[in-house]
């Protein structure tokens, strides 16, 4: 099996989505914990650490600086991940096609990185404060795809124009796209998290 560091917490209602969990830099398979319950306390959630270590601080690939990726290796670690969420499934026994992925930072990069390498991933992506992955002439189809993107008018390290380019991307993809914009930072905010809440509820209604 692709290892990753897991934790997989089963849904009593075995109809109910699964939501993968993707931290930032730093963090690990329980950081997301606290938001997947208030997207969805219903769900699955399946929670991943990244295999990465940055000065101790895991990660899900390396970068050559902030904001500068190692494209190799966010190419090996896209594929690795991809496996490993296909894996899960069967060990686990969730429906792979019925999967709903949360990212922070970057586990929003390598979430947004699986639809740039593959088609349709997730039924649904809610990527927090995620950068354009790598420079792409056409992506994979998108059309089973729904992505709310939240982000920071005042994020240092993601300028507007951006998150404007990966909307576009994942748009002509086909991907149904939403963008919440906070005046903050790039940190993740309590109102784009209820935010994704109600775009959640909107898309994928009980």
């Amino acid at each position: 099996m692709a290892e990753h560091k897991h934790i997989f917490q089963q849904a009593k209602n075995s109809a109910a989505p699964t939501l993968v969990l993707l931290h930032g830099t730093g963090g690990n398979e329980r950081d997301l914990l606290p938001i997947a319950e208030m997207i969805d306390g219903h769900a699955s959630v399946l929670g991943v650490r990244g295999n990465v270590s940055e000065n101790g601080m895991p990660r899900f690939f390396k970068r050559l600086a902030e904001g500068v990726f190692d494209k190799d290796d966010l190419q090996k670690r896209t594929g690795e991940l991809y496996t490993f969420l296909d894996q899960a499934a069967a060990m686990y026994g969730f429906n792979r096609n019925d999967v709903i992925v949360i990212g922070y930072s970057n586990g929003a990069n390598i979430a947004a990185n699986l639809m740039y390498e593959y088609s349709n991933p997730f039924k649904g992506a809610m990527l927090f404060h995620a950068m354009v992955p790598q420079e792409k002439e056409s992506l994979p189809s998108l059309e089973k795809t729904a992505v709310f993107l939240g982000a920071g008018k005042r994020d240092p390290l993601i300028p507007a124009p951006l998150t404007e380019q990966l909307r576009a991307d994942l748009q002509t993809a086909g991907a149904a796209t939403d963008v919440y914009w906070t005046e903050g930072g790039h940190e993740l905010a309590i109102e784009e998290i209820h935010a994704a809440k109600t775009w959640y509820n909107r898309m994928f209604p009980e």
